[in-house]
């Protein structure tokens, strides 16, 4: 049974060339698909989008496996449609991308990016480079799985107070200094707003210009789910006017056409949201603003961890008991 690996880094090989001897073809491009067109599963990571026309190229494909927990860049339904199961990494790095949102979020209250930059330049100066303690602040955590559930863990190990909302709230995490409230008194209150919800077409900007206007004048926004998860053009007005004092941000609207940017010119693609890709030019170079290339998940922990499971679930699938299949 054929397999393609796409977007394999050095670690990805070598943990499919155990799992699979012999049987896996690596490709980067849909265009190599041609060359293994028997293949019958696929494994692509979050930044490969896998639609209709990815599916069709593959016509004996029977399987997808993503290396992500989220699978909003697989076309699910055409899949369903198909008769071609979608897979998952229902759960992974749950530590991980929780100490990452504190690491957006502590370079941003101290500062840690321009104080960098400031030494380099051999420049020892203190006077821009005040921050704020997070000691005693209201951290409101939008998404209360297991990533949100750590980040609630490690907020109170700061000391701050924290506000919560899920539509399906876990109560035995409330405590002295963590509740669940309503979603507007989250955004009235908190100092900082960290997301880490999934995204739907439910909660596509979530964050928009209704909702900014109802924070905390000089709050701090830390994303580490789906950039989609922002409306772009409302943050980036937020953070003009002050409303938002600083953004970090390790996903961004529109990421998977700014990854690719220089190969869409080159070969003529069209951009499907051109004033996103703008946009997201403009956000991150404002200097109240961190963003990082979606690697919040990636620790050398986390990373061993997603290989693994998508291997065994692979080997679950050829052996006809599938594991970790997405649901529509």
């Amino acid at each position: 049974m054929r397999i393609i690996v796409m977007g394999a880094d050095a670690a990805a090989r070598v943990a499919f060339d155990v799992a699979f001897p012999g049987v896996v073809a690596y490709v980067d491009s849909v265009a190599d698909f041609s060359q293994h067109s028997d293949a019958e599963i696929v494994s692509i990571f979050v930044r490969q989008e896998f639609r209709k026309s990815e599916m069709d190229a593959l016509p004996n494909l029977k399987m997808i496996a993503t290396r992500s927990t989220g699978f909003d860049h697989i076309d699910v339904a055409y899949a369903k449609e198909r008769g071609i199961a979608v897979c998952n990494v229902p759960k992974y790095g749950s530590h991980t991308v929780a100490e990452f949102a504190f690491a957006l979020l502590l370079a941003l209250s101290r500062k840690v990016v321009t104080a960098h930059q400031q030494v380099q330049d051999a420049d020892f100066t203190m006077a821009t480079l005040q921050g704020f303690d997070l000691f005693g602040k209201i951290i409101g955590v939008v998404g209360t799985g297991a990533i949100g559930k750590n980040t609630v863990a490690i907020a109170q190990g700061f000391g701050m107070r924290v506000l919560m909302y899920d539509p399906f709230p876990t109560h035995s995490i409330e405590g002295e200094h963590a509740r669940y409230v309503s979603f507007d008194e989250l955004l009235a209150c908190s100092d900082v707003i960290s997301l880490h919800a999934p995204y739907t077409k439910e909660n596509h900007h979530l964050i928009n210009a209704g909702t900014l206007a109802k924070m905390k004048r000089g709050v701090y926004i830390i994303n580490t789910a789906r950039g989609e998860l922002i409306d772009t053009q409302a943050l980036l007005a937020a953070l003009t006017q002050g409303v938002v004092a600083g953004a970090g941000l390790d996903v961004l609207e529109g990421e998977r056409d700014l990854d690719r940017e220089l190969e869409m010119v080159v070969s003529g693609t069209s951009v499907r949201d051109p004033h996103t890709i703008i946009r997201d030019h403009v956000l991150i170079h404002m200097p109240n603003v961190i963003a990082t290339p979606h690697v919040a998940f990636f620790s050398k922990e986390s990373y061993g961890e997603i290989l693994a499971v998508t291997c065994d679930t692979i080997k679950r699938f050829i052996e006809g008991t599938p594991i970790h299949r997405v649901m529509l």
